[in-house]
């Protein structure tokens, strides 16, 4: 069974950081680009940061850049997220997804994956 876990999730006062985790279980997810998404309450779910199967290649939203860094270790299956001078805007609902054809930009932008998690509530608040 094809499966995205997401782990990491938490309350955080502004400026803090977390870490997020991505497990895949039931495929390789070395063939698969995948990416971080987020759902704030009210708003359309937007693309975060994707990172690419093989070369390294990442894409990140404005919003996050200079602040979050996706990685991804092949060999536990896991993608991660660090997130740092995290600020109340960053509070959402963030989701993993994989997919396996369109390149980390255009995954990002249209927010398009195969498989999906079921996502961790991070909140930003003093």
């Amino acid at each position: 069974q094809l499966q995205l876990v997401e782990s990491g999730g938490g309350l955080v006062q502004p400026g803090g950081s977390l870490r997020l985790s991505c497990a895949a279980s039931g495929f390789t997810s070395d063939y698969y680009a995948i990416g971080w998404f987020r759902q704030a309450p009210g708003k359309e779910r937007e693309g975060v940061s994707c990172i690419s199967s093989s070369d390294g290649r990442t894409y990140y939203a404005d919003s996050v850049k200079g602040r979050f860094t996706i990685s991804r270790d092949n060999a536990k299956n896991t993608v991660y997220l660090q997130m740092n001078s995290l600020k109340t805007e960053d509070t959402a609902v963030y989701y993993c997804a994989a997919q396996g054809l369109l390149s980390v930009q255009a995954m990002c932008v249209m927010t398009l994956g195969d498989y999906w998690g079921k996502g961790t509530l991070v909140t930003v608040s003093s």
